[in-house]
């Protein structure tokens, strides 16, 4: 095999991380230089083709984005039913007596404490 000689001009940071990966492998600088280079013409000329396989990862993916969206929103309707069923129980238990209204305030009051708790623990 015939070689040609090449100079060529790297960035510093280049330069540190070609010289890393050089290191880790046992490598040369040059004999990695050369390992780079080739691996990169070959990218460019053979380009990956997008499979339908890929195509079809995106759509998962974006559809499992919308459906977690969904639960998201059940999830805190669910929560915020709770503290009203436990809002309307804990003043039937006390004898009753609020109005819907106070009840309704306390309700918020207490679905944002839950969420304030569930923001913290993340």
């Amino acid at each position: 095999m015939k070689t040609v000689q090449h100079s060529v001009r790297l960035p510093a940071a280049l330069d540190t991380a070609l010289r890393a990966l050089a290191e880790r492998q046992g490598k040369t600088v040059y004999a990695m230089l050369r390992r780079c280079v080739k691996t990169g013409i070959d990218g460019h000329v053979n380009p990956t083709i997008s499979s339908s396989g890929d195509r079809e990862l995106v759509a998962e993916v974006a559809s499992m984005s919308t459906r977690l969206a969904d639960v998201e929103r059940l999830l805190d309707r669910t929560l915020h039913t709770a503290c009203a069923a436990y809002c309307y129980a804990r003043s039937a238990a006390m004898g009753g007596g609020k109005t819907d209204e106070v009840i309704t305030a306390e309700t918020q009051r207490a679905y944002n404490r839950q969420r304030a708790t569930a923001e913290e623990r993340s």
